[in-house]
């Protein structure tokens, strides 16, 4: 399994989005540059996470983008399968000669148990925990400066 950028950036603006739930739709150019995303490669995540469901988008002057889902309802899973596909560790294919061969088995028993755990935390964690992780962050290093 490798997470890319595209993941980090998608991440990201939904943390945005999610910071600003209830204020109305924000343009992706604003997400842009507070999260130091290109806005070209912004526009394909969100459309990505709108596919997905994850994120409503209005036309117009006025309009922007917002997420679908109150964001104690998002989880980062959700996130990065709309962003990534299907949860898994990269592995070779089993052919009829490595099904017969005991150590690809079980190597492939161990991926599979991999999947499973990242799969849990990532059901675990929250795009509100998110947020909130942030802000709690940002405290501290306010209480520093």
């Amino acid at each position: 399994m490798k997470l890319s950028m595209r993941t980090d950036y998608g991440t990201r603006a939904v943390i945005d989005l999610a910071q600003r739930q209830g204020d109305g739709p924000v343009q992706s150019a604003e997400i842009a540059a507070r999260q130091a995303i290109p806005e070209a490669y912004l526009e394909q995540l969100l459309t990505a996470l709108r596919k997905a469901g994850l994120v409503r988008s209005t036309r117009g002057p006025h309009g922007g983008h917002e997420l679908a889902r109150p964001p104690a309802d998002v989880t980062l899973c959700d996130v990065v399968m709309a962003l990534e596909g299907p949860l898994g560790v990269e592995s070779p294919q089993a052919d009829g000669v490595l099904s017969e061969v005991p150590s690809a088995c079980v190597i492939r028993e161990v991926w599979a148990q991999v999947t499973q755990a990242v799969t849990q935390v990532l059901q675990s964690i929250t795009v509100d925990e998110l947020v909130q992780r942030q802000r709690e962050r940002e405290r501290r290093v306010m209480y520093y400066i």
